[in-house]
């Protein structure tokens, strides 16, 4: 019986652990992963690689927030999939832009 109690006690800390660790992912880290990695994995471009998503790419091609980025989602360059705010609401992409200038430096 103490073994059994012992295993229900683990696997409740075990679970506990992966929720904190789910919880814990940053605001944008998901949208950024359906959205966005398929062509950028990794906060590089698969398609232009001189355009990645590290901060001081983005500074040399004049975007520095990430209302810039968003504004970019909307209307992007050549090969860049765009993102209408019915597709993407704009409280998604600001978080996404967030997470893009926070993780990829």
């Amino acid at each position: 019986m103490t073994r059994v109690m012992a295993l229900c006690v683990a696997l409740l800390a075990l679970n506990g652990v992966t929720t904190s660790a789910l919880a814990a992912a940053p605001a944008g880290a998901a949208g950024f992963e359906a959205y966005c990695a398929a062509c950028h994995p990794g906060g590089g471009n698969r398609i232009n690689p001189a355009k990645n998503l590290r901060v001081m790419t983005l500074r040399a091609n004049g975007i520095v927030s990430a209302q810039d980025i968003v504004a970019r989602t909307r209307k992007p360059g050549p090969g860049m999939t765009r993102f209408d705010p019915k597709d993407l609401p704009d409280k998604e992409a600001r978080e996404i832009a967030e997470y893009i200038l926070a993780t990829f430096r």
